[in-house]
């Protein structure tokens, strides 16, 4: 049964889904102002894991995922590359595709975007103001946090802390248009050569934390099973989603709260972040890195846990990557002196191992333990490729469940398929020429091979092969 970590409740819970057999799900997106970095990246790859893997567990996944499209950093982008706003936000949000495309990440059931919901924003505000959670001020619309009870819940803050923050952090002109200095803007007013709408207060545009309360509760309902996001949106982010949604509705807006950890860079183990500048884009890692490793890489670290950034650890991962390729491909070559049926005791031995990966799995999405099981399956796969015996119905029964197990996890197998046929046609030619003494012709196959990066290895059951 699964697990999963509450951070509302900073408990494990047993999960159960408002609809049997439907998880409702939205992740906070980027702001399409540039490349997403890598620690941008890192909560996209964790929150598809785990959608991947309720999926793998039966689950209808509806996954709603934003975008940002407005804002004071569209804006400054805008002004540097003289483009409008509009266009910054399609250049990005084609960029965040590619990207995430490349990194396996499966698009979102929709991705929504603030700018296509501003009318509902607008009626989301006035129904604060009418129930006497939110005021006007100036062209600002603010959201009374102390009215809201539970206010500071979900980051365990209290009140007379986030006060304080408050006070530190902001400006002396925006306090001075609030009741108190936690409360949070629901409207801004129109800034000169800033994107604005027409609103009740007068032209101006959406605060951030609004269009996650309005576009969650549009496309998922009052109350959904799952939200995500960074564990720096904890707090103001996630808190303010909280309050204004249930504000709203008058019903638990989420039932379990799921955060992600931090990537880190750099010897003192920075968190990486555009502020900083200390960031690597997606983007460029992708030209640098196999895209499977870069996803490998990020996927096969618990999600609440940090990920320190390096090169060393890609490779390592990309390492891992090709062992597995290479026990699929080893299995598959014995197709051709397999017996036809299938091997109960393997059939068994296969089905075992998937319900002791989902033990393991079940433990808060416990991907490392998860992976420790496919290294077990996958040595019994090695043994199996080694067997004088072998049954074509049991080599693709391993083979699909490595698969399986591998695509939670975003890596695909399958992807070189064309290269594994270019290689099989030429390992039977390098045989038939072995065989008839042709060691010229043998030798240049395997030349031509080495220089596409295959290695081959004669063994007693054949000639396998690997990538370097």
């Amino acid at each position: 049964m699964l697990q999963v970590y509450n951070t509302m409740t900073r408990q494990m819970e047993t999960f159960k889904s408002i609809e049997p057999n439907v998880v409702k799900m939205y992740v906070c997106g980027p702001t399409v102002y540039n490349y997403i970095h890598i620690g941008n990246a890192r909560s996209a790859v964790a929150f598809d894991t785990i959608r991947r893997y309720l999926e793998f567990c039966g689950y209808r996944v509806d996954y709603i995922s934003n975008f940002t499209d407005i804002g004071e950093k569209l804006a400054r982008t805008a002004t540097s590359q003289d483009i409008s706003v509009a266009a910054v936000a399609a250049k990005y949000i084609t960029y965040f595709t590619e990207d995430t495309a490349a990194l396996n990440i499966e698009p979102a059931t929709f991705h929504p975007r603030a700018t296509d919901n501003i009318p509902d924003i607008i009626a989301f505000i006035e129904d604060l103001i009418a129930k006497g959670y939110a005021y006007e001020s100036d062209g600002d619309v603010y959201f009374r946090a102390r009215q809201f009870k539970a206010y500071g819940e979900l980051s365990h803050q209290s009140l007379d802390r986030l006060e304080i923050g408050a006070s530190e952090r902001i400006a002396d002109e925006e306090t001075a248009r609030k009741e108190d200095p936690i409360d949070f803007a629901l409207w801004k007013g129109q800034k000169p050569g800033e994107v604005a709408w027409d609103s009740p207060w007068g032209a101006g545009s959406p605060g951030w934390h609004i269009e996650c309360s309005v576009m969650a509760g549009k496309y998922l309902g009052d109350t959904i099973d799952i939200h995500g996001g960074g564990e720096d949106l904890a707090f103001p982010h996630h808190e303010n989603e909280i309050a204004q949604s249930e504000a709203h509705t008058g019903q638990k807006f989420v039932n379990y709260w799921l955060h992600n950890g931090f990537v880190t860079i750099g010897r003192h183990d920075e968190k990486m972040s555009k502020s900083l500048g200390n960031f690597v884009s997606a983007h460029d890692a992708l030209q640098k890195f196999d895209h499977q490793a870069l996803r490998f890489f990020m996927s096969a670290t618990h999600y609440r846990r940090p990920i320190q950034y390096t090169e060393a650890a890609i490779a390592e991962a990309q390492n891992e990557v090709q062992r597995f390729k290479i026990a699929r491909a080893n299995l598959l070559y014995r197709r051709k002196d397999s017996q036809a049926g299938a091997d109960s005791l393997f059939t068994q031995l296969i089905a075992d191992y998937r319900t002791k990966f989902m033990a393991a799995m079940d433990d808060d999405f416990n991907v490392q333990n998860g992976l420790a099981v496919i290294h077990e399956y996958v040595g019994a796969m090695n043994q199996y490729a080694v067997a004088k015996h072998v049954y074509l119905e049991s080599i693709i029964d391993f083979v699909q469940q490595l698969e399986a197990f591998l695509l939670i996890f975003g890596v695909d197998l399958t992807t070189n398929e064309s290269l594994d046929s270019y290689v099989a046609d030429l390992i039977v030619k390098r045989d038939v020429a072995r065989a008839h003494q042709d060691y010229a012709t043998s030798d240049g196959i395997r030349d031509e091979l080495a220089r596409r990066g295959v290695v081959l290895e004669d063994t007693a059951q054949g000639t396998r092969w690997r990538l370097k």
